[in-house]
């Protein structure tokens, strides 16, 4: 492969409907690199979710992908309301998406639980009032 590629791409606040299309989008360019398929599922995963808690919490933001011959580095950045308390956050089920969303199928407390199943590693970022940014590698 040569050089690393990196992509970058906007994820729009409150827009259920274009949520996903960047974690599609690598999708698409692991499988065209050849990439082994679990490697490809983690990151789709794992970069969907990312993709949800922005439009969910913090009226989107930006992902940043870096792809190289033995990693997948995803950083997940937003200007939202932060995360208060990052260790509950963790917590399988604890979510603070309201009604209306939980009435839409999304907020059910899986986000970064399963960020951080499906990643090699992960390193959440977070200040109150100021933003998260959360740090996905995968390893091949």
């Amino acid at each position: 492969m040569g050089e690393s590629i990196k992509l970058f791409y906007n994820v729009d606040g409150h827009d259920f409907v274009s949520c996903g299309q960047a974690s599609e989008d690598v999708k698409r360019t692991l499988k065209n690199i050849g990439f082994p398929p679990e490697v490809i599922r983690r990151v789709a995963i794992a970069m969907y979710e990312g993709e949800v808690n922005m439009v969910i919490h913090a009226a989107g933001g930006v992902a940043e992908v870096e792809i190289t011959e033995d990693a997948v580095r995803v950083a997940l950045k937003d200007s939202g309301k932060g995360i208060a308390d990052i260790e509950q956050a963790m917590a399988e089920g604890f979510s603070t998406a309201g009604e209306d969303i939980r009435e839409l199928g999304f907020g059910a407390g899986m986000g970064l639980p399963n960020m951080k199943k499906y990643s090699d590693e992960m390193k959440i970022e977070s200040t109150v009032g100021v933003g998260t940014n959360v740090y996905l590698t995968f390893y091949i």
